[in-house]
């Protein structure tokens, strides 16, 4: 595993936990339910993207195994769009969405896709999944 991979599990799981503790007993359990489900997601999202960047970099690019990822991942950013009514988390889902789509396209005519706008996408959900 990269380092770079490794931090962004870290801060994913870090924001999990920071959400748990972070949010008031108060405030019940639908809101503290609905902030952990965002950060879950947020980590499985950030997982489809590793996966994803796996399936398309190395000595063998294999477009199938980067389609059924990418719809893994259509899958997990649908789950967090029905879940949340949160305008920064809609946001960030809008943006993953763009992105993701352009990846798909790349991937469909045969051209290296750019990850960036992908990562850049999931890093934020995860941001703005934490309190």
């Amino acid at each position: 595993m990269a380092p770079r991979d490794r931090h962004r599990r870290t801060t994913a799981l870090t924001a999990l936990a920071a959400v748990a503790l972070a949010v008031p007993v108060s405030a019940g359990c639908g809101a503290v339910e609905k902030a952990l489900d965002c950060a879950q997601l947020a980590i499985e999202i950030s997982n489809d993207v590793d996966n994803l960047q796996d399936a398309l970099t190395g000595a063998a690019v294999d477009p199938q195994e980067a389609d059924k990822i990418l719809d893994s991942l259509e899958t997990d950013i649908d789950k967090v769009g029905d879940r949340t009514d949160n305008a920064d988390v809609s946001k960030a889902i809008d943006d993953l969405q763009k992105a993701v789509d352009n990846v798909q396209k790349s991937v469909d005519s045969g051209k290296d896709p750019d990850l960036t706008p992908v990562r850049d996408a999931a890093g934020e959900l995860t941001n703005v999944c934490s309190p």
